[in-house]
């Protein structure tokens, strides 16, 4: 089956816009920051670290304090030593934590960029390919809709932001 000129035209398009666009740049870095200065930078976000020894941590910050981290722990990989909850994680133990952020910008624009996209790649398909109403219409639904939903999941991964953070002594 030949795919008409128009058709790789419009693909190759959208490909294009979804993985270009401004808002689907996703950017990860590395900080470094005195102790005095994590409250600011992670309070109310989620973070992840692993722990001397050997304990990998998930969880959103409650607090920074000046001897502890207070983490509301989701994930733990001892559950014995850090149960799920709220934990207190001496100063100590805490030398570099991964912060993950994200926005939401990309999910807009890949679902708008995926209907777009979908709506014309499946006019141009139904217009040259159906061989029946019902089948052109059920085409077209089923392209535009998947389309719309590659768009949102190209998006939200675009959105998701990680920053490691290396705890350095104060000045």
């Amino acid at each position: 089956m030949k795919i008409p000129g128009t058709l790789s035209s419009c693909v190759a398009i959208l490909m294009c816009l979804l993985c270009s666009t401004p808002a689907a740049q996703a950017s990860s870095g590395e900080l470094e920051l005195p102790w005095s200065d994590l409250g600011a930078m992670v309070a109310g976000h989620r973070v992840n670290l692993v722990l001397p020894d050997g304990a990998a941590l998930q969880g959103q910050v409650l607090a920074v304090r000046e001897d502890a981290l207070v983490l509301n722990i989701n994930k733990t990989s001892n559950r014995q030593a850090y149960p799920k909850g709220q934990n207190v994680i001496r100063r100590p133990l805490v030398s570099t934590l991964q912060l993950e952020t994200s926005r939401s910008s990309g999910k807009t624009v890949g679902v708008i960029v995926g209907a777009l996209g979908g709506l014309i790649l499946g006019g141009d398909l139904v217009a040259h390919l159906a061989q029946s109403e019902a089948a052109g219409v059920s085409s077209f639904f089923a392209i535009s809709t998947a389309s719309s939903l590659a768009g949102y999941y190209i998006g939200k991964h675009h959105d998701r932001q990680a920053t490691v953070i290396r705890i350095v002594a104060s000045y």
